[in-house]
């Protein structure tokens, strides 16, 4: 089976781990690094000119940073998805990437597997949290839009709250679709209501928002 190509601009201050990131990356067949970047604005500037389809950028980085980056990114090249590498000191950094729409966290501890599982995925227009940062990062999302009194999951309905937990456990829209006995199209459907219905704008604000409020589990699908 012939996947497609998955074009990826790299951006890390630091020269090691970059290289070796990008060593990875050039194991799999499907996934092709056209651009590295070590700071904010080479990234922005590689991102306009190169339109890859997922840019992996670290939040940290000199003359601009990670928030920067994608913020302005969705101007110059929407299509692009973020994958960001964060630490867990990172709290600031992750509330406002939150705010922009990055569509992946996940920490610089991350395996390779996991790596390129979560490119491939946002590739294909999933949302992927990290296993050792979904809570966290929930928490911080609870505490910066959460108002006390506030329960706006209650507007979901049974269905909608269904496709949002396969959606916190990783599943791909098709995937839901199956498990629901449903079409693609309906699921994407009811993701467009959650949205609404919680008042975020993408599927990562969703799911965690709906972790936050302890609708879900974050745990992978068995």
């Amino acid at each position: 089976m012939i996947m497609e190509e998955i074009r990826i601009v790299l951006a890390e201050d630091h020269a090691l781990m970059r290289e070796g990131t990008r060593r990875i990356l050039e194991e799999y067949p499907d996934l092709k690094v056209v651009g590295e970047a070590e700071d904010g604005q080479r990234a922005l500037d590689l991102i306009a000119t190169l339109k890859p389809d997922v840019a992996i950028l670290d939040i940290r980085m000199p003359k601009l940073n990670g928030v920067a980056v994608v913020r302005r990114m969705r101007e110059l090249s929407p299509a692009t998805k973020a994958v960001m590498l964060t630490a867990y000191d990172d709290d600031d950094y992750i509330l406002a990437l939150m705010e922009v729409g990055a569509s992946s966290y996940l920490l610089k501890t991350t395996q390779a597997d996991e790596l390129v599982d979560a490119i491939r995925r946002v590739h294909m227009g999933e949302a992927v949290l990290g296993k050792d940062i979904a809570v966290k990062v929930a928490q911080l999302w609870a505490r910066h839009r959460i108002m006390d009194g506030d329960n706006l999951s209650a507007e979901l309905s049974p269905r909608e709250r269904d496709v949002l937990e396969y959606a916190a456990k990783g599943l791909r829209n098709k995937d839901i679709a199956d498990k629901l006995y449903m079409s693609v199209r309906t699921v994407e459907g009811h993701l467009s209501n959650i949205y609404t219905k919680l008042r975020v704008s993408s599927r990562t604000q969703a799911v965690l928002y709906a972790i936050s409020q302890n609708l879900v589990s974050p745990e992978e699908e068995k």
